[in-house]
């Protein structure tokens, strides 16, 4: 069975927890074998979590989360919509990068499913299928076009 695209997984394809969830796990595996007498240390523990989801050890692990967008639909892999320089597109998600700065914007790498015709010149075309932008937590670019209209606007 295949999870849904916007899951993050592990390499065995188990859904992972929120980083705080995982740490919490080991606080209480180091609690449960504290109570039978077997003592560990916490990043021990960590590591042991790791493993119980797939990975080879916690800092592959933390790096698998820590790139992860606070927003489910930008995760890698997940499906958008909305409308790049006023055209519909539906695409996939390529690439999130956290940009620092207040408000916090989101840099993605989109590919749409079907090539956008960037001209609005009926003498000839331009397409494009894959595109970077930069985005606010409204899914909106700060760049406009002449009409005023963000380039990019994703829907929810």
């Amino acid at each position: 069975m295949a999870l849904p695209a916007h899951d993050i997984t592990s390499p065995t394809q188990t859904p992972l927890p929120a980083l705080d969830s995982l740490k919490d796990q080991a606080r209480r595996l180091r609690q449960a074998l504290a109570e039978t007498g077997e003592t560990i240390a916490h990043s021990r523990a960590l590591e042991l979590i790791a493993r119980q989801y797939g990975f080879r050890d916690w800092n592959t692990l933390h790096a698998r989360l820590g790139n992860r967008p606070p927003f489910d639909p930008w995760r890698i892999g997940a499906r958008l919509s909305g409308h790049y320089l006023g055209q519909a597109f539906q695409a996939e998600v390529l690439g999130v990068q956290q940009l620092t700065g207040d408000p916090p914007r989101y840099r993605l790498t989109l590919h749409f499913d079907t090539p956008v015709d960037v001209v609005t010149f009926d003498s000839f075309s331009a397409f494009r299928q894959r595109v970077h932008c930069t985005v606010d937590e409204t899914g909106r670019t700060v760049e406009r076009t002449s009409n005023g209209r963000p380039h990019v606007e994703l829907a929810w």
